[in-house]
């Protein structure tokens, strides 16, 4: 029975279906922490090293399993650690509810310690906000955040005073309007369609359409069988921005794989040349990869009416779940005999998949990233977790690790902000601990959350860390010289010998320096039970080369060497071999 205003916002929590809650104590959240405490044979609280990680764990957490997710940090410095996290949910449209503490209500703003107002400085990542006056308001308000977090998709925020968090529920006053459980866990569902008129104006556009391209995102990761039949109807190539990786496997016959800077070259092509886009699920941000405004019609399926048309004018829109309107859409498609445009594409993923298999087979030493990369893909099982990080390590991991069966992959999409790997990966072991999990990180991105090693320990996670180790912010270094024309500045790292931390948390630790030794050592890793860290050491100037070379990115890079980027030489001798090797 909830006594306290704490009890009832965890009895809430369990009764919408919250079964973890990733955080930090504190003592601004002492009241919450008891109430979790004395469920947690009904819920569980997981102890993180650091309140972004908690953050970024409760948005995996929805990614991989669809469900809320759940954060918890004190006040002040503990509730501003989780906005990185938050941010990463409301950009990629998680839902996620986060806790934090307020210092005693008759203390704020008056210069109290920790005396920040969480509700105000979260107004912007929310799609739902509130601070708890009383144990009387706790049920109303957490019901409300849940139910929101979920049908918005986003980032729902309850502050609590500290001082009623164990306020008991009898002696808060309540309000005469305020009637006891008048409210409830039922949630509702739209219908998630759209109209007929734009139904037919879709049908007539696609119809009519000679060479078309569907670009699925991460709204059509629950509509493989539709957009696969959709495909084979229009005979249509499918792009594949990342968080949509897993919406084809990468083997498909229909699919060109990524699109954008770490995408493949026959993705460009085929957005270049098209005369029908159709948009599944996606608002893909880089608007230069789309075809040029005008070329192409356009049609648009999203479930949130306001990222329509937010890349491409559209010119049909069908508001609602893609699945479903893919069922509606399909019987009205016409079976397009013309496979023209399709082969195409296909016979330019032919060619692109030698030149992916040439570059993750080099010998080299430095050994080369993408080798890692390619070893790795062959040793993964058919229903792998795969958890990435922001940076070059993300070109590697799209390009050379190929979803199948039933994998699933994911990485900050829209912040894309480093150090979300390992926390990704820790709540993929926690929500399907039967599962081989892989965080494929970079050495930049896995520094700033490395303490999160120790809750791998701590709870024991089968995890596996690949940290591809080139002691350099590759990707900051890259657009620096080939963007802007600049030498690199600024990114060199200090080296870490990840191994050695590794042993120190408590984890298992290997090194790989040779690429022929790489699959071998790759393939102990894997064996091993428990948190794993694997050390790749690769090279540096290993350059992540985009599907198509312009002339300004050319010559920005040759500006860039000539203007004094540190190991000049070596860099031009990298990209020349490279190029040489894939004439030949």
């Amino acid at each position: 029975m909830a006594t306290t205003a704490g009890d009832v916002l965890v009895e809430t929590l369990i009764d919408w279906g919250a079964d973890i809650v990733f955080g930090l104590p504190g003592d601004g959240i002492n009241g919450i922490i008891e109430s979790l405490r004395e469920a947690k044979d009904r819920i569980r609280f997981i102890q993180v090293r650091h309140e972004e990680a908690a953050a970024f764990m409760a948005c995996a957490y929805a990614k991989w399993t669809g469900r809320l997710g759940v954060c918890i940090a004190t006040s002040g410095p503990g509730g501003i650690h989780l906005l990185n996290g938050l941010y990463d949910a409301k950009l990629d449209g998680q839902p996620v509810l986060a806790i934090t503490g307020l210092q005693f209500h008759d203390l704020l703003h008056t210069y109290t310690q920790q005396d920040v107002e969480l509700d105000k400085l979260f107004m912007d990542v929310c799609v739902y906000n509130s601070r708890i006056m009383g144990a009387a308001h706790v049920q109303n308000v957490t019901e409300l955040a849940c139910r929101t977090a979920l049908a918005y998709r986003g980032v729902a925020h309850i502050t609590v005073p500290v001082d009623l968090q164990d306020q008991p529920v009898k002696k808060d006053l309540r309000s005469a309007r305020n009637r006891p459980d008048h409210v409830s866990d039922l949630m509702a569902e739209s219908a998630h369609m759209p109209t007929e008129d734009q139904l037919a104006r879709a049908t007539a556009i696609l119809n009519e359409g000679r060479k078309i391209v569907i670009m699925a995102g991460r709204g059509a990761l629950g509509a493989r069988s539709e957009v696969e039949a959709v495909a084979e109807r229009l005979g249509a190539p499918v792009v594949k921005p990342l968080l949509g990786k897993g919406v084809l496997p990468d083997n498909h016959p229909y699919t060109t794989g990524g699109i954008g800077l770490l995408g493949t070259r026959p993705s460009q092509e085929a957005l270049e040349e098209c005369d029908t886009l159709l948009i599944v699920g996606s608002s893909f941000p880089y608007i230069e990869y789309y075809p040029k405004p005008g070329k192409a019609k356009c049609v648009q399926i999203e479930l949130d009416p306001k990222r329509v048309s937010l890349r491409y004018p559209v010119d049909a829109a069908l508001v609602g779940d893609s699945a479903r309107v893919l069922q509606a859409l399909l019987p009205k498609l016409d079976h397009h005999q013309d496979r023209s445009f399709l082969e195409k594409a296909q016979a330019g993923m032919s060619e692109w998949l030698k030149l992916m298999q040439e570059r993750g087979s080099r010998t080299d030493i430095p050994m080369k990233p993408q080798v890692v990369a390619h070893e790795l893909n062959k040793l993964l099982s058919d229903d792998a977790i795969i958890a990435t990080d922001s940076g070059t390590i993300t070109s590697w991991a799209a390009r050379h690790i190929d979803i199948r069966g039933n994998m699933m992959f994911s990485c900050s999409g829209n912040l894309a902000t480093m150090a979300c790997g390992l926390p990704y990966a820790n709540a993929a072991a926690l929500a399907y601990p039967g599962r081989q999990v892989v965080a494929f990180v970079g050495d930049g991105g896995l520094t700033m959350l490395m303490g999160e090693l120790a809750t791998a320990v701590k709870y024991n996670l089968d995890v596996k860390i690949v940290v591809v180790k080139n002691n350099v912010l590759g990707q900051i270094k890259w657009e620096q010289m080939v963007f802007l024309g600049n030498p690199e500045y600024g990114c060199e790292l200090q080296p870490i010998d990840f191994a050695a931390v590794a042993k120190g948390f408590g984890c298992t630790g290997f090194t790989i320096e040779d690429p022929k030794t790489c699959r071998e050592i790759l393939q102990q890793a894997l064996a091993t039970r428990g948190p794993v860290v694997i050390e790749a050491v690769v090279d540096p100037n290993e350059p992540p080369m985009p599907p198509k070379v312009s002339v300004e990115q050319v010559a920005h890079l040759a500006e860039a060497l000539a203007r004094g980027t540190p190991n000049a030489g070596s860099i031009a001798l990298t990209i020349a071999s490279d190029k040489v090797r894939e004439v030949i």
